[in-house]
C-alpha cells in the first residue's frame, strides 16, 4: 500500500507548462559556464533526488517522471509529463514540510497530491490498476546528487532562469555524470528561452538535448546505452489555417524528429538508424521549406541551404552504414573476392568524411535548429480568410511536383544516372509533402497514392545505394583489382532493379492524383 506523506503539504502549486531547453555543457567550457551564471545574485543549492517507477515502468513508458527532490531543507514532490515540440513540459509541484535538523528520513512519494491537474490526471491514468490488481506500488529507481548554480536574466521578451547543473546520476552502484545548463522561461515569451540559448550556444560551444535527468536515469537503471531512433511524426493541419501557421505546424514535427536523434548522437553512443533518421528529419525539413518557401516572407532563405548541408555532411556516414550492412553482406553472399569495407571508404575524398557526433555538436546545426525552433514559437501571420486559400496553394505544388515525376517516369530506361538521382530525391520530397497534408483530403485517396509512391521511393533508394557502393569500389580498383568483381556485381544488381523500378513509376503515371 502507498503511504502518505509526513503531513499535509506547506504549499500547493496550480499544474503548469514549463517552457525549457537543456544544453550539454562540454567539461572544457565548465569553468566559464560556471563563471557566467555566477554572476550578480546567482545561488548555488544541493539538489538530491530520488525517483519513483512501478516495478514494471509503467512511468517511463507512458513518458512521466515522479519525484522527491531535497532543495536546502525542504523537500518538493514533482510530477512531468511532454508536452508539445522541443521546450514544453508538463509539470506540478508540491511542497512538502521541511525536514528538521539533523533529520534524515525523507517524506514518502504520494501520487494522489497532484490531483486535480491536468499532469495530475496523466500520472493518475497511468497508475490505474489493471486486471487482477488492486494497487500500484511505487518503489525508488533512480536518485540524483546535483549542485546548482542559477540565477534569473532579462532576455528580450522575457525573463528566463539559468540552471548550471553539474553531479551525477546513480542507481545501484552505476553512476553518470551530468553537466548541463538548463534554460527555463520564468515569464514573458517562449521565444526568449531559445534567443538566450543561441547566446550561450555560441559564447560557450553548447550543443542541445532533449533527453532530460529522467530519462537519462531510467536508462542508467536498465543498464540501456542506446534506445530506438525517432521516426517521423503526424502532421495534423488545420483546414482553416493560414500558409504561416501550416508552415510551423509542419516544421515542429520535423523539428522534433531531427533534435531527438542529434540528441542521441551527440553523446557518441548510437546506432546507424539515429543517423538515418536524423536524416530522414533535415530531408522532411527541407521539402517543408520549399514547399511554403514562396508563399510566406516569414521563412528565411538561409534555412534550406543550411538544411542541405547538414543533409550532406551526414550522407558520408550513411553511405558508409549501407555499405556495411547491405551491400556488403550481400557481396560475400555472392563470392566476391574483395569486401573489406575500410579499402573501399578509403576511397572516399577525405574531406567528404563527416562524423555524426561532431557533425551534432556543431555550432552550425545547434544554432540552426535554435533558428527555426524560434520560428516555430512566434505568432503566425493571419490567415487571408479565404477558407480555400491553403488547398488551392497546396494543389498548384502538387500537381507541379507530381508532373515532374511523371515526365522522368516516362523515360525512367534512358535517363543517365544523374537524372534517375534527381527523380528519386523528388519522389521522396513528393512523398514527404503528401504526408504533411494528408489531413486536408480525403483518406482513402491519399492512402491509395502513398501506397504506390513510398515502395517506389523505397527501391529508387536501394537502386542509389548500389550507385554509391560501385562508385567506392570503381575508386578501390586503382589500388585493388579484385574490386572489378564488385563492380561487375554492382552494375548487373542495378540493371536488373531497374526492370523492377519501371513498372512501378508506370503505376504511378496512371494513377489518379487526390488533389484534382
Amino acid at each position: 500500500m502507498i503511504a502518505r506523506p509526513w503531513r499535509a503539504p506547506l504549499h500547493r502549486e496550480t499544474g503548469m507548462t514549463e517552457i525549457e531547453l537543456k544544453m550539454q555543457v562540454p567539461v572544457h567550457a565548465q569553468r566559464a559556464v560556471d563563471a557566467a551564471v555566477g554572476r550578480g545574485r546567482a545561488q548555488r543549492t544541493r539538489l538530491r533526488a530520488v525517483y519513483y517507477d512501478t516495478a514494471d515502468r509503467r512511468l517511463s513508458a507512458a513518458g512521466i517522471a515522479l519525484r522527491v527532490r531535497q532543495e536546502g531543507r525542504r523537500h518538493v514532490q514533482t510530477v512531468k509529463a511532454a508536452g508539445e515540440g522541443l521546450l514544453e513540459r508538463l509539470e506540478h509541484d508540491v511542497v512538502l514540510r521541511a525536514t528538521a535538523r539533523g533529520e534524515q528520513r525523507a517524506p514518502t512519494v504520494d501520487p494522489d497530491l497532484h490531483a486535480g491537474t491536468t499532469v495530475g490526471t496523466v500520472l493518475a491514468t497511468a497508475l490505474t490498476p489493471r486486471a487482477g490488481e488492486t494497487e500500484v506500488p511505487l518503489i525508488p529507481v533512480y536518485r540524483t546528487d546535483i549542485r546548482r548554480l542559477h540565477r534569473t536574466v532579462r532576455a528580450p521578451g522575457g525573463v528566463v532562469e539559468l540552471a548550471f547543473d553539474v553531479g551525477v546520476i546513480l542507481a545501484g552502484d552505476q553512476r553518470l555524470p551530468v553537466s548541463e545548463l538548463e534554460i527555463e522561461l520564468v515569464r514573458g515569451r517562449p521565444e526568449a528561452v531559445v534567443e538566450v540559448a543561441r547566446r550561450w550556444a555560441a559564447r560557450h560551444g553548447l550543443w542541445l538535448d532533449l533527453r532530460s535527468k529522467a530519462e537519462r536515469g531510467e536508462r542508467l537503471a536498465r543498464g540501456l546505452h542506446v534506445v530506438p531512433a525517432v521516426k517521423a511524426g503526424t502532421v495534423a493541419l488545420d483546414a482553416d489555417a493560414g500558409v504561416d501557421a501550416a508552415a510551423r505546424a509542419v516544421l515542429a514535427v520535423c523539428l522534433l524528429q531531427v533534435v531527438r536523434n542529434a540528441s542521441e548522437i551527440s553523446t557518441g553512443d548510437f546506432q546507424p538508424e539515429h543517423v538515418h533518421q536524423m536524416r530522414v528529419g533535415l530531408r522532411r525539413m527541407r521539402s517543408a521549406l520549399q514547399l511554403f518557401e514562396a508563399w510566406t516572407s516569414t521563412l528565411d532563405p538561409e534555412w534550406i541551404s543550411g538544411v542541405a548541408d547538414l543533409f550532406r555532411q551526414l550522407g558520408v556516414q550513411r553511405d558508409r552504414d549501407v555499405l556495411e550492412a547491405g551491400v556488403l553482406a550481400s557481396l560475400r553472399a555472392a563470392g566476391a573476392p574483395m569486401t573489406d569495407p575500410r579499402s573501399a571508404a578509403q576511397a572516399a575524398p577525405e574531406s567528404a568524411c563527416g562524423d555524426p557526433t561532431r557533425i551534432a555538436r556543431s555550432q552550425a546545426f545547434t544554432d540552426l535548429m535554435l533558428q527555426l525552433q524560434c520560428y516555430v514559437l512566434a505568432p503566425a501571420q493571419p490567415a487571408s480568410g479565404d477558407p480555400e486559400a491553403l488547398h488551392a496553394l497546396l494543389n498548384d505544388r502538387l500537381e507541379r511536383w507530381h508532373r515532374q515525376v511523371r515526365r522522368d517516369a516516362r523515360r525512367f530506361a534512358t535517363l543517365s544516372e544523374a537524372a534517375r538521382h534527381r527523380l528519386r530525391r523528388r519522389v521522396k520530397r513528393l512523398r514527404y509533402v503528401v504526408e504533411f497534408v494528408a489531413a486536408l483530403y480525403r483518406d482513402k485517396r491519399v492512402r491509395r497514392y502513398l501506397a504506390r509512391l513510398v515502395p517506389l521511393q523505397e527501391k529508387l533508394g536501394a537502386y542509389n545505394d548500389l550507385c554509391v557502393a560501385s562508385a567506392l569500389f570503381r575508386r578501390a580498383t586503382e589500388t585493388d583489382p579484385r574490386a572489378w568483381f564488385a563492380v561487375g556485381w554492382l552494375d548487373a544488381t542495378r540493371t536488373r532493379l531497374v526492370t523492377c523500378i519501371t513498372p512501378e513509376l508506370e503505376a504511378l503515371r496512371r494513377l489518379r492524383p487526390f488533389w484534382d
